[in-house]
C-alpha cells in the first residue's frame, strides 16, 4: 500500500492565525496568574482554617484545568502544523478546543447553580469579612487576565466590519477569555451579595446570586458551541465571503454560471473554496484562479472550468 505521507503538496497547509504564537503566550501567563493564586488561597485557607478561601481555590483550579485545554489546543496545532496527515492543516484544533472549553465552562456553571440551589435548603454559616476579601483577590486576578486575553480587533485586524472580525475570531482564545471572565462575573456577583449579607442579613443572596452568574454563564458557553460547532462542521456561515467570490467570478466572466461551490473555514482567517464554474466564453481555471487570489482570507482554492465546447479546466492554490 502506498503511503500517504510520501506525498508532498506544492503549497502550504499552515492555516494557523498570525498571531497564533502571541495568544499562546497570552494563554501560558494566565494560567500561570491563576495558578499561582490558586495555590496562594488552598495554602491560605489550610493555615487560617478557612473554608471560603480553600473553596475559592479549588474553584480557580476548575478554570486553570480549562484553560489548559486552550493552552493544549495552541500547542498540538503548531507543533503539527507541517503535518500532511492534515488535509487541510491544523488550524480548526483551536475551534475544537474553544467547543471543549464550552462545555467544561456549561459543566462550572451547571455544578455552580446545583451547588447554590442546595444552599437555600441548607444554609451554611458564612464568614463574610474573609469571603469578601477572597472575592476581592479573585476578581483582580480575573480583570488582569481578562485585559490579558483579550483580543486587540483595532490592532490586529484593521477594520469596523464585524463580519470581518467573525472570520478571523480565534475561538480558542476567545475560550479562554470567558472562562476568567466568567470567574469575575462570579467574584463581582459574591461581593454584592456577601455585601448585602453583611450589612443588611439578606444571606439569600449569596445563592440567589451564584444561580444567577450559572444562568449568565450558560449563555455564554451555548453561544461559543454554536460558533465552533459551525466551523467544525464545515458550515458555510459567511455571505460576505460568497458574495464577494461571485462577484469576482462574473467580473472576469459575465456569461459564467457557478455550477457547484463549497466554502468553509480551515483556521482563523484562512477559508478553503471548491468552485465549479461553466463558460461559455474560453476562460479557464487559471484565470479565475489568478482573480481569486486577491481575495486574502481565501488560503485553499481548487477551481474546475467546464466550458461549453466540452474541454474541461482544473487550478488550485
Amino acid at each position: 500500500m502506498t503511503n500517504p505521507n510520501k506525498f508532498s503538496s506544492p503549497h502550504s497547509h499552515t492555516f494557523l492565525s498570525d498571531h497564533h504564537n502571541i495568544h499562546e503566550r497570552r494563554t501560558w501567563f494566565v494560567i500561570f496568574l491563576t495558578l499561582t493564586t490558586m495555590i496562594f488561597e488552598i495554602i491560605s485557607g489550610m493555615i487560617f482554617g478557612s473554608m471560603a478561601l480553600l473553596a475559592d481555590g479549588w474553584h480557580m483550579a476548575s478554570h486553570v484545568s480549562a484553560m489548559g485545554i486552550a493552552a493544549l489546543a495552541y500547542y498540538l496545532s503548531r507543533h503539527h502544523a507541517d503535518n500532511n496527515t492534515f488535509t487541510f492543516g491544523t488550524g480548526k484544533i483551536g475551534d475544537l478546543g474553544g467547543f471543549s472549553s464550552a462545555m467544561v465552562l456549561a459543566l462550572i456553571a451547571f455544578l455552580m447553580a446545583w451547588q447554590s440551589a442546595n444552599r437555600f435548603f441548607s444554609p451554611v454559616s458564612i464568614s463574610f469579612d474573609e469571603a469578601i476579601i477572597v472575592a476581592i483577590v479573585g476578581l483582580i486576578v480575573n480583570i488582569a487576565s481578562a485585559f490579558i486575553l483579550k483580543e486587540s480587533h483595532d490592532h490586529h485586524h484593521n477594520t469596523d466590519d464585524p463580519r470581518e472580525h467573525n472570520h478571523h475570531q480565534d475561538h480558542n482564545l476567545r475560550a479562554a477569555y470567558l472562562h476568567v471572565l466568567a470567574d469575575a462575573l462570579t467574584s463581582i456577583l459574591a461581593i454584592v451579595a456577601l455585601a448585602i449579607g453583611r450589612f443588611w442579613g439578606l444571606v439569600f443572596l449569596d445563592p440567589l446570586m451564584g444561580i444567577i452568574g450559572a444562568i449568565v454563564i450558560c449563555f455564554w458557553a451555548w453561544g461559543l458551541m454554536k460558533e465552533t460547532a459551525t466551523v467544525l462542521l464545515d458550515a458555510n456561515h459567511h455571505p460576505d465571503l460568497t458574495d464577494h467570490i461571485h462577484k469576482i467570478i462574473k467580473e472576469q466572466d459575465p456569461k459564467s454560471v457557478i455550477d457547484d461551490y463549497h466554502i468553509w473555514r480551515i483556521g482563523p482567517g484562512h477559508f478553503s473554496a471548491i468552485i465549479a464554474v461553466k463558460s461559455p466564453n474560453g476562460s479557464t481555471a487559471e484565470d479565475f484562479k489568478s482573480r481569486l487570489c486577491r481575495i486574502q482570507e481565501l488560503s485553499h482554492v481548487t477551481v474546475e472550468v467546464k466550458n461549453l465546447i466540452g474541454s474541461h479546466h482544473f487550478a488550485q492554490l
